[in-house]
This record gives C-alpha cells, sequence and structure tokens, in this order.
C-alpha cells in the first residue's frame, strides 16, 4: 500500500498498517518527514486534549468525525507516547504538550514506522495518481512511479505553505471525481480594514474576553490587537467558525454585570472620568481609546445619562467588528474544508465511489478547534483507515 504525505496522519497510519503485517511505502516530498508537527505548539507540539468530541469540530457533517474519534481517544494517543517514555504536560483546557520537543513526536513515529517495517522516501514530490484497469493505483512522483492496490492520502491542507503544503490531496480527489467543499484558512488572526487606524493604535493590547461568531460557540480566552486587527487565541478560535461579511462579537468583561455596576457606580457618586473608571477593569490604553471612538462625549461616571450608560454597557457586552478576512494561509494553523464527507466512509475513511481510495486528516472536511484537537483527528482517522485496509 502507498501512503502519501508524512505528516502526523500519514506517519500514523503506515506504522499501523505496517504492524498489522502490510507492506507499506510512505512518499513525502519535504526532505524530512512531520515538518509541521516540529512547529507545532511552539515547538513542543500539542499532540491532542484531554477532552475530545464532535462539538470541537467543523465539518458539513459534524456526525462524521465521531466514529474515528470514538475508536481511538486522547487516552490511546497517551498510552503510546508514555510507552515510548515521552514526557508530556496539561497546560490550560486540557491541552497536552511535550516536556522537552516536538521532535520526540517526530521520533516517536519515525521510529515505529521503522520497527514495522515502512519504507520512506523523502524528497518524492507527487505529481498525479490514477487507477489501471486491473484495480491498481499508479503514482507519479518527481523521482519513479508506485504502484500499490490501496492508496491512502494523508497530503494534508494549504495552511504555512513556507514548510510546503500544497493542493495536491484536493486535486487527486477531484481527479477520482470526488467533490471537494469551499476551502478557507482557518485557526487564523483577523484582519480588519474598516477602522484600521482605530485598530492599529490598540496594537500589542491583549485582554480576556469571550469571542463569538453567528451560530458559532462562545470562545473565553485572550485576544491580541495587532497592525493588521485580531490575534490571540480567542480569535482564532473565532476564525473557525467564521464566514465572510459577518461579525464577530466580544464580550470585553464577561465576569461582570457591567450595566449593574456602571449604574451603581453613578448611584454612588463616582466622579471619575468613565474612561479612568473602565481601566479599573480594562488595559487603561484599551479603556481611553475605547471611549474616545465611541463615548468622546461621556465625562465623569456620575454625570453620565442613564441611557448612555446602558448604551456604553451593551457596546462593552457585545462590541461588533466586521473583519476583512483572515491573516491567510501562511499564518492558519489548519484549512478549513476539504474533501467531502459524503464522498467518504466515517469508519474507514474510504471512498465510497473508488474502492482502495483513503482519505485522512487535514485534507478531509473536517477542521478542528485550537488546542490538540486536529492532532487528534489525524490520529483517530488514521487508525481508522489503517484497521480497514
Amino acid at each position: 500500500m502507498l501512503v502519501l504525505g508524512g505528516g502526523a496522519a500519514g506517519l500514523m497510519c503506515a506504522l499501523q498498517a505496517g504492524r498489522r503485517g502490510l507492506r507499506v511505502a510512505l512518499l513525502e516530498h519535504n526532505d524530512r518527514i512531520g515538518r509541521k508537527i516540529l512547529i507545532s505548539g511552539g515547538g513542543r507540539c500539542n499532540f491532542t486534549n484531554t477532552s475530545v468530541s464532535s462539538k470541537n469540530f467543523v465539518s458539513k457533517n459534524p456526525h462524521f468525525c465521531k466514529s474515528a474519534l470514538s475508536r481511538f481517544t486522547p487516552l490511546d494517543f497517551v498510552a503510546m507516547i508514555e510507552q515510548n517514555g515521552i514526557a508530556y504536560h496539561e497546560k490550560k483546557l486540557g491541552q497536552l504538550f511535550c516536556d522537552r520537543s516536538a521532535r520526540d513526536i517526530v521520533s516517536m513515529l519515525e521510529k515505529n514506522c521503522v520497527d514495522a517495517g515502512v519504507e520512506i522516501h523523502l524528497n518524492c514530490d507527487i505529481k498525479s495518481a490514477s487507477k489501471l484497469e486491473n484495480g491498481t493505483f499508479w503514482v507519479t512522483t518527481n523521482t519513479q512511479p508506485f504502484s500499490a492496490t490501496r492508496l491512502v492520502v494523508a497530503t494534508g491542507g494549504l495552511s504555512i505553505p513556507q514548510i510546503g503544503a500544497s493542493e495536491i490531496g484536493y486535486k487527486i480527489a477531484r481527479s477520482f471525481g470526488l467533490k471537494v467543499t469551499p476551502l478557507v484558512p482557518a485557526l487564523d488572526g483577523f484582519t480588519i480594514k474598516e477602522d484600521h487606524t482605530f485598530f492599529t493604535s490598540l496594537a500589542g493590547i491583549s485582554l480576556e474576553c469571550e469571542l463569538s461568531c453567528r451560530n458559532g460557540p462562545v470562545f473565553r480566552e485572550n485576544i491580541l490587537f495587532t497592525h493588521a486587527g485580531l490575534s490571540g487565541p480567542a480569535a482564532l478560535q473565532g476564525s473557525l467558525h467564521w464566514n465572510r461579511d459577518e461579525a464577530i462579537a466580544l464580550n470585553l468583561l464577561p465576569e461582570l454585570d457591567i450595566l449593574h455596576w456602571l449604574m451603581s457606580e453613578k448611584a454612588a457618586g463616582n466622579r471619575k472620568q468613565l474612561k479612568n473608571l473602565l481601566a479599573e477593569k480594562l488595559p487603561a490604553r484599551f479603556a481611553e481609546l475605547f471611549m474616545e471612538r465611541y463615548h468622546p462625549e461621556l465625562g465623569e461616571c456620575c454625570q453620565a445619562p442613564d441611557k448612555d450608560l446602558r448604551t456604553l454597557a451593551e457596546g462593552l457586552r457585545k462590541w461588533e467588528i466586521f473583519p476583512s478576512g483572515t491573516v491567510g494561509y501562511n499564518k492558519a494553523e489548519v484549512t478549513r474544508g476539504g474533501v467531502d464527507t459524503e464522498e467518504l466512509s466515517s469508519k474507514t475513511m474510504e471512498s465510497k465511489k473508488i474502492e482502495g481510495l483513503y482519505f485522512i486528516g487535514e485534507v478531509v472536511d473536517v477542521s478542528g478547534w485550537l488546542g490538540g484537537y486536529n492532532f487528534q483527528w489525524a490520529w483517530a482517522s488514521a487508525c481508522a483507515a489503517a484497521e480497514a485496509l
């Protein structure tokens, strides 16, 4: 069998298939395997999350990922790294990281592949894939052709082209007549053209808030204002659920009943300027710039009309921003969209149209939240395919 792609999904599938006694060749176009793994998690690889369910993923079919995720869980991967002596720790929100380096994960996968007899071909640029009349898959590359009775496509998405991301997986799917859902960069910062000068003046400010998109979940994490617009974990999470021309909403003080607080301060005769009062709860520069931009007419808290305090409270509770887009694939951690799940078996990841053809990992229309979820999908979808080979 052939596995196209030496990333997380491809390596896991190859080693699992090799352990089952199959002869496996893995083709990787880079000069080394696991390049995206190596840069993940700040170089320490957020390899899974302690709490994984289908709600942590975005897909045209939100139920598609359930089967694979239920059969290879975070505990299964943790057991694997413990067996290989890799030390790890948990950060916030269930995120698991290597203590030392992401290289430990790559080394583990490579060693297990070698032990399972997997042939790894580096600098092997995939050009095309087809199926011959005798049922054999034929893959052309820059070096030599390869053939096999089963073909697993684990070529990833378009994110981070500087480490080799390409559209070859989608091209292969389309060449076999499979549908591919629209592709967009995700887990990515927002760009903002309207009010660009205002957002530039906020650059460098970070604060905790609740961020949500229309019909999406609410993420309570930090945001970071940049010269381009908005970044930070909450923004990256929101981008996975955002569609162009939609607003994102920020609750800037999620732990506070803002209107009650403002009215109480007014009733107590608080003579502070409202920008200074807000600076008790928000970064001072943000409070000043926000008030100058949206409420320049308001001064002392005790003198502010009730209706203006209500408007201010609502603006802080639901500050709507209309991004012009996201930063793009150069910075995006994943590609949202991919091979349409209608084309695949959720149990085996095999094409319903082409016997012996499988798609796993990011190339499939399953995209996870920030925090180890995409790695868990890579491991789980790879194992689902390996079990069926």
